[in-house]
């Protein structure tokens, strides 16, 4: 559905407003509160029925910045979004442990800036992580960004279908890190290993029902959504 309306513009404008406060007084949602969540959860269907956009699946080439995600941030990414899909629908509550474990695995850990390059073909997400000391290591922390490729196709108005290809970390501090996966360029085939483990490579919908010229709301086959901003 396309709104076309000219006196919506300024509902709109204002729905953008109120969300990208709240997603920045929780940081992107990691400590929004119930009530919070609940307004968010409303500002984000009132958008989505007010998208200005024909075909919205179709234009989101761009390079854009998470600003909310209604669950771990890192699971914008289509290396544990192929996990979920992976599993399918009757081991769902597995992979949402293991999701769980990871996040509390990573409670001493800062994730940064959350990014997707976006084009007709192709999706590359980057998380930039910050662990704090660990044990043996002359660093105050460790840090680097997880580069996850992913190839993309538009299969209706709204819908994307995603295939993991291979991730990578690029700009570790990590000396061993550094040396064999950012300068030697080390890709791991997370697809070729689904296709050996599996047979094929899983493949994962995700869903546009917004978006214009400064932003983007993107669900994934749980109906989590993630808010992305247009880089200016």
């Amino acid at each position: 559905t396309v709104d076309e309306k000219v006196e919506d513009v300024t509902i709109r404008d204002a729905l953008k407003r109120e969300l990208l406060l709240l997603a920045s007084v929780t940081d992107r949602g990691a400590y929004a509160t119930k009530d919070e969540q609940d307004i968010v959860i409303d500002l984000v269907a009132q958008l989505e029925a007010l998208n200005p956009t024909e075909e919205p699946a179709s234009h989101c080439q761009g390079e854009w910045d998470l600003c909310y995600s209604s669950t771990q941030f890192f699971r914008s990414s289509p290396f544990f979004q192929s996990i979920r899909i992976a599993v399918g629908d009757e081991n769902k509550e597995i992979a949402e442990n293991g999701f769980d474990l990871h996040d509390q695995a990573t409670v001493g850990s800062r994730v940064g800036r959350v990014r997707q390059i976006v084009t007709s073909t192709q999706l590359i997400s980057e998380v930039d992580l910050r662990v704090g000391m660990l044990p043996g290591i002359p660093l105050t922390s460790a840090k680097g960004t997880v580069v996850t490729s992913a190839s993309l196709d538009v299969v209706d108005s709204s819908k994307w279908e995603l295939r993991v290809e291979n991730t990578k970390v690029k700009g570790s501090n990590l000396p061993l890190v550094n040396m064999f996966m950012d300068e030697l360029q080390f890709d791991l085939p997370v697809g070729n290993f689904y296709n050996t483990v599996q047979g094929k490579v899983p493949v994962i919908p995700m869903t546009t029902f917004y978006v214009d010229e400064a932003l983007r709301i993107t669900r994934d086959v749980d109906d989590n959504f993630f808010v992305f901003v247009r880089e200016s």
